[in-house]
């Protein structure tokens, strides 16, 4: 079960897919090593039409995020994350992920094949606790990570037996354009 719930987090940290950043890009969730985990511990048992909604808040960009299982097909499981930051601009990623290793077979980023993005992540803390979002209020686990790379701090809650795909409740994590806060508007799980 711990595995699990680790593995959860990994659906919700933010990562830079390229060297120099767009803003949407420090949003995008680094989900392949948390896919990964839990795939191999305890299986992707996604359905189409999965779906989550989050706000997205940056100081003074704002935005929407939205996650959803879009297919499952013999190739494995499309993800898809629709991004909106207003005036930031809109992006829209499209993850094949087996599901029975949780392996992210590819990434297109607006259409355009990416590399897959690798990351460091260590866990300082797990703890229970509960917490209110937009959707709610909800029993959870509180995690304190690491990202090694640069050693900063991200904070994340997650209830992955309940919210669909990643758990994520709330996260709130570093980037360069400041502090970045995603939490749950809404979700839909089948």
């Amino acid at each position: 079960m711990f595995k699990a719930l680790i593995a959860a987090l990994g659906l919700a940290f933010s990562v830079n897919a390229v060297a120099a950043p767009s803003i949407t890009e420090v949003v995008v969730q680094a989900q392949m090593p948390g896919i990964l985990e839990q795939a191999q511990t305890t299986g992707l048992d996604w359905k189409v039409g999965d779906r989550a909604d989050y706000s997205i808040d940056m100081g003074f960009i704002k935005g929407s995020m939205i996650t959803s299982v879009a297919s499952i097909g013999a190739d494995g499981i499309w993800m898809n994350q629709d991004m909106d930051l207003g005036f930031a601009g809109k992006q829209k990623m499209e993850m094949l992920i087996d599901p029975n290793t949780g392996e992210t077979k590819k990434l297109l980023v607006n259409g355009k094949e990416q590399q897959i993005p690798k990351q460091d992540i260590e866990v300082i803390e797990v703890k229970e606790a509960r917490i209110t979002v937009p959707a709610g209020t909800f029993d959870c686990i509180h995690a304190r990570l690491k990202n090694k790379e640069d050693n900063s701090e991200i904070n994340a809650w997650i209830n992955p037996q309940l919210i669909p795909m990643s758990g994520l409740l709330k996260q709130v994590a570093p980037s360069q354009f400041g502090q970045v806060t995603v939490a749950l508007k809404s979700f839909q799980k089948k």
